[in-house]
């Protein structure tokens, strides 16, 4: 489904001189809190964060009590109290109920405008604004904003500021750099301990055809058995980072602003789209075996040994069988198609599987403007009326 024609801006939109006050509701997923931040900061309005702890169980009351604060842990949670906002940026099934809460104890509609990232769970008359992408597969609706990607909060100003921070500490490392991004087990994706170092076989390769080296970062999701895979595989000169909560010298974003190149497995749509930010050749390693997988093959000389029967059994994943047969079988409102994103990145040329090689030729591709995007709209929703023109004997 192509996405939707924008409406051309021939004009700024006014908006008030004030800006609104403004909530962002940052629960227990990063990717979720991430694009809330990224979308607010690019607003440039002045914010407050909330960060909210969740009942085991908020799914009931979520789903059959409404606008409800019954699934909030209150004691553990910023509070919720007057002076409220007038615009509320959300994202998650869990923060709906509150949000929609919120609005009805400050008036109602037109006293809070909630923007909500992602897919509702509610009906989408119920949010002002939705900021959503391809994998959801929600309809064509004007308060739905269909993008290409999640938002992030990759700027240029944070590459150069990254890029200045990490080039010293990585001198040591022959260029060029091929940065390899790992993500973990999300949807129908296994990462197991033959795709970590069928990765670690590949990304090596490729830096060292290029006579450079590796600059690899795993994630809160990587599993260790796939770390350790991909490390023990490495055959050139390489940075590992292992990712530790709330680090300072976490070294992502020098990473991104250094690569030459950059590899990212699949399962993460936030670390794709941060990497077909940058503008860069991007591989996307693919998780899935099997009819219709892009993953690059074994080795010939059997240095990645093939997962074992006994590995499969330890490494089954019913969650993962089911959603990749929810796909096809299940309503969309539950499943997400996250292929679909994959396949635009390739086709926009911002992106190739690893395995493939990248055309040379290849003109930059048009740089992703979802941002962009998103801040106009959020803007248009505090628009200034435009003032009524009088007319000859009519009186205002």
């Amino acid at each position: 489904m192509p996405l939707a024609a924008e409406p051309t801006i021939h004009a700024p939109v006014p908006v008030r001189s004030v800006p609104p006050r403004t909530w962002l509701m940052l629960g227990h997923k990063a990717g979720d809190n991430s694009q809330i931040l990224a979308l607010a900061e690019a607003l440039g309005w002045p914010f407050e964060t909330k960060h909210l702890v969740y009942r085991r169980t908020e799914l009931l009351t979520n789903l059959f009590a409404g606008p409800t604060l019954m699934g909030l842990i209150k004691e553990r949670s910023s509070p919720l109290e007057p002076p409220w906002p007038e615009l509320i940026i959300s994202a998650g099934r869990r923060n709906e109920p509150l949000v929609r809460w919120i609005q009805r104890a400050a008036g109602g509609p037109g006293r809070v405008r909630l923007v909500h990232v992602g897919r509702p769970w509610a009906r989408h008359e119920c949010f002002d604004l939705i900021v959503t992408t391809p994998q959801y597969r929600l309809p064509q609706k004007p308060n739905i904003l269909h993008n290409e990607a999640p938002l992030h909060r990759v700027t240029a100003e944070r590459l150069a500021a990254a890029a200045a921070q990490w080039a010293p500490r990585l001198a040591h490392l022959p260029r060029p750099y091929v940065a390899v991004m790992l993500g973990g087990q999300a949807g129908p994706f296994n990462f197991d301990r033959e795709n970590g170092a069928l990765l670690g076989w590949h990304s090596s390769r490729m830096a060292e055809a290029l006579g450079g080296s590796l600059l690899v970062s795993t994630s809160a999701r990587t599993p260790p058995k796939a770390a350790d895979a991909l490390e023990a595989a490495l055959r050139v000169p390489a940075q590992v980072y292992h990712w530790r909560r709330d680090d300072p010298d976490n070294p992502y974003f020098g990473f991104l602003a250094l690569a030459d190149r950059i590899i990212v497995t699949c399962d993460s749509m936030s670390m794709l789209a941060e990497a077909c930010f940058t503008r860069k050749p991007v591989f996307i390693f693919d998780l899935l075996r099997g009819k219709g997988s892009h993953r690059p093959p074994l080795p010939a000389d059997g240095s990645v040994l093939p997962v074992t029967p006994l590995e499969r059994l330890r490494d089954f994943n019913l969650r993962a069988l089911i959603y990749r047969a929810s796909i096809h079988t299940g309503p969309k409102r539950l499943t997400r198609d996250v292929s679909i994103i994959h396949r635009r990145q390739v086709e926009a040329g911002r992106a190739v599987w690893l395995g493939q090689p990248w055309p040379e030729d290849r003109p930059p591709a048009p740089p992703l403007a979802d941002l962009e995007r998103a801040v106009a709209r959020v803007r248009a929703l505090f628009a200034t009326p435009a003032a009524p023109s009088r007319q000859p004997g009519r009186p205002l």
